[in-house]
């Protein structure tokens, strides 16, 4: 644990410096439902493209500047990293190709095609994607901007964190969903950092709850099969760099459940004002089903907007 890879301060202020001209700001707003008082909001579905991804993508492509520009870039998304990526490259100059699942997102593919991002559908899980993405980056000499197993990724999601722990001081609890690890472990080292006794609690889907394994187990948990709505969470496992971050990070993983995710979602519709996908709702969701402390002062990350009209009709319905 002393040994992990966990960036430093100084490293996570200067991501932050570097991508600060392209961010939109997003605030801490306190949650307005009722017996939600005492927990605040960082809603980066308001953040540009729709969720926090343009903060690990910006920065990596601003590290590859030079690569990028020459051969262009790879990535591989269920979709709000893909937008990320693609959109990070159009205002850098770069050529863009996304690795996206078949059957995911239609509103997140057509995002990615919006920047100017060229598409690749596959087949299988984030492992099939990833593997896709590797090839094309080995064979057409294209960067690889990984979505969070990378340390500037980690560096530049960490400025949410940082964030957080600036704007509020007193905050004893902050809630953070989890899929690949990045947005967790990079928030997580920042909140740390800054504040020691802050506890840093990841989030996850029941149907897909790989880290919530691996902390009960002691180990780095894959799983075979996903089942969640939430499919910027659906990675079978977190990155290797994220776990060893995490591991020394993390006070905890708890999971919410699929009615638990669809509540959230309306709540933050409906009471809140804010249009959360349901990756992005699972932290609410937890502080609102009590699976965390709700005595302490709160934060919850909501991570993105980029909501399926499919799922919006269930939401409405």
């Amino acid at each position: 644990m002393a040994n992990a890879p966990v960036p430093s301060l100084s490293s996570i202020e200067e991501a932050a410096r570097l991508i600060a001209p392209v961010l939109l700001p997003t605030p801490l707003l306190p949650a307005r439902a009722d017996g939600l008082q005492g927990l605040r909001l960082k809603p980066e579905n308001l953040q540009r493209t729709g969720s926090f991804k343009i903060r690990g993508a910006y920065h990596k492509l601003t590290r590859s500047l030079e690569d990028a520009k020459a051969h262009g870039v790879v990535a591989y998304s269920s979709g709000n990293h893909g937008q990320a990526v693609a959109c990070a490259a159009a205002m850098l100059g770069c050529r863009a190709t996304i690795v996206m699942p078949e059957g995911g997102v239609v509103e997140k593919r057509l995002g990615v095609e919006a920047y100017g991002g060229k598409v690749v559908l596959c087949q299988g899980g984030s492992d099939e994607r990833r593997r896709i993405a590797e090839e094309l980056a080995a064979s057409d000499g294209l960067v690889l901007v990984p979505p969070y197993d990378d340390i500037d990724i980690v560096q530049g999601q960490a400025s949410v964190g940082l964030e957080i722990a600036r704007a509020f001081p007193d905050v004893r609890q902050v809630l953070v969903p989890v899929g690949g690890g990045g947005l967790l472990s990079g928030s997580a080292s920042a909140l740390k950092a800054i504040l020691p006794g802050v506890r840093v609690v990841g989030v996850e889907p029941e149907g897909a709850n790989d880290l919530y394994l691996g902390f009960a187990r002691g180990e780095h948990v894959s799983l075979d099969t996903i089942d969640t709505a939430a499919d910027g969470l659906r990675t079978q496992s977190v990155g290797n760099v994220n776990y060893a971050i995490l591991k020394a990070t993390v006070d905890e993983v708890v999971t919410v459940s699929e009615e638990e995710i669809l509540a959230a979602v309306r709540a933050l519709l409906w009471r809140e004002k804010l249009v959360v996908e349901p990756s992005g709702a699972v932290a609410y969701a937890a502080f609102m089903s009590g699976k965390v402390a709700r005595d302490l002062p709160s934060a919850a990350v909501l991570s993105g907007g980029n909501i399926s009209r499919d799922y919006m009709r269930r939401v409405v319905g």
